[in-house]
């Protein structure tokens, strides 16, 4: 079951977790930039870092840069 990451922007954690695999996203701030996923209240910030880094694993396992 999906479980909403972002209140403010009602962003569920499924919906982020597709937008980072598939945008090379590598910080909150660049997320701020490219979406109007964030709009800088914090109350998310440790959730979405940690989904930014899980995908910036998943990326790197993709490419066979990890095993």
């Amino acid at each position: 079951m999906a479980e909403v990451i972002c209140l403010c922007n009602e962003v569920l954690d499924v919906d982020l977790r597709v937008y980072l695999d598939a945008h090379p996203i590598s910080s909150i701030e660049d997320l701020r930039e490219q979406a109007s996923i964030c709009n800088k209240c914090m109350q998310c910030q440790e959730l979405v870092e940690g989904e930014i880094y899980l995908a910036r694993m998943r990326r790197q396992i993709a490419a066979g840069q990890l095993s």
